[in-house]
């Protein structure tokens, strides 16, 4: 029998986006889904409206009341961001109660703490924690994982960029979560995989410049993300994984600029911290996010490229599709009923593509809405 489905945060933008998704897959399934979130009269509305879901009440602010809801076998999704300030309690009762886990952060720091920190507790426990498994860092992991194996054993570098094609691309296009993440990421030491191991580097350290068509090239910044830490497993001789923000266009060098500064103050003593509840003040995180009319006019593109030692180009990879909320709730619907029917390939701190597998992420990236549309040698 399959494990439940538990949906923490159901009631905040992502979940909701992720509880009429798991809903819209679940007409062959009889898997159980059950809504979560701190809320009583709002969750219970939701799973009314959703056709009569399980749900419970559960709040970071109370770790039992997560543990309570799980157990062995399940499958728990947490959408409760930012997750630097509230993350952790999902995942400690994931693993206490020997459940699967899989998130829709993009936050660097969080990212490495379930690697680096939670990773082996879920190995020993026999769970399996998929974190970033949305827009963020989902197709990146992708493109690079398959113009990795489009180029072969000697490529040792891939490069990653992210791309917003058409619709606005401001505060209206974008969730309260996402801005107070994105606050908290410009804040954060950021990293990379260099030199064959993972290294400290300031969030924006490095700019490149995409061609996104023929004639057509744009900046983008460099970030932390959970390609630095799942894309060497796939593929042994990286010696380095580089991926880039291109969301800002002309701005990009204004953001470089500010993460410098940010970097620079938040290292004196207690800024950092000041900040943290500054940014916490201002971007409360559970705020809303784009409707679906605004969703529907924006896009996604990402590009890959496999690079030898030399840097020369050796294999790329181009995927497109829809906005990267819906993808995140369509994915991450996707990767809980496949965890839940026992199709997690693996315990402990899993990338997407060794969680998952090559083949059955790519085609089902497609169905949720991104999928390669070219892919070439050289």
């Amino acid at each position: 029998m399959p494990g439940r489905i538990v949906l923490f945060g159901a009631t905040g933008y992502t979940g909701e986006l992720t509880a009429r998704a798991l809903v819209d897959g679940a007409a062959d399934s009889d898997q159980t889904v059950v809504l979560a979130a701190r809320s009583e009269a709002r969750v219970r509305t939701l799973a009314e409206q959703l056709g009569g879901l399980d749900w419970g009440v559960a709040d970071i602010a109370d770790p039992s009341s997560i543990r309570s809801l799980l157990q062995q076998g399940d499958v728990l999704v947490s959408t409760v961001g930012p997750f630097n300030r509230w993350g952790e309690a999902a995942v400690q009762a994931a693993i206490g109660a020997r459940a699967h886990y899989l998130d829709s952060t993009g936050e660097g720091r969080f990212i490495r703490e379930v690697f680096e920190r939670y990773g082996p507790s879920a190995q020993a426990a026999g769970c399996g924690l998929v974190t970033a498994f949305g827009y963020d860092w989902v197709p990146g992991n992708l493109a690079g994982a398959l113009a990795l194996r489009q180029a072969g054993e000697r490529a040792t570098r891939v490069r990653v960029g992210y791309f917003v094609s058409g619709g606005p691309m401001g505060p209206s296009a974008l969730s309260g979560g996402t801005r107070a993440s994105a606050a908290g990421v410009l804040l954060d030491r950021g990293f990379a995989f260099r030199d064959g191991g993972l290294v400290e580097e300031r969030t924006g350290k490095r700019v490149h410049r995409f061609e996104l068509t023929p004639g057509k090239r744009a900046s983008a910044l460099s970030v932390g993300s959970s390609e630095h830490l799942a894309l060497p497993r796939v593929h042994p001789s990286l010696r380095e994984v580089d991926v880039y923000l291109g969301w800002f266009g002309p701005a990009t060098r204004g953001f470089q600029a500010l993460s410098l500064m940010l970097g620079g103050v938040a290292g004196r003593p207690g800024a950092k911290r000041r900040m943290e509840a500054f940014v916490a003040r201002v971007e409360k995180g559970s705020s809303g996010g784009p409707g679906a009319a605004t969703r529907a006019q924006g896009g996604s593109l990402v590009l890959a490229e496999a690079l030898d030692s030399a840097g020369a180009p050796l294999a790329s990879v181009r995927l497109e599709g829809v906005n990267g909320y819906d993808f995140t709730a369509r994915i991450l619907a996707w990767g809980a009923r496949t965890a839940a029917s026992g199709g997690l390939q693996g315990v402990g701190a899993l990338g997407p593509v060794d969680g998952f597998g090559l083949q059955a992420l790519e085609a089902d990236c497609a169905e949720a809405g991104i999928r390669r549309v070219s892919s070439k040698a050289g």
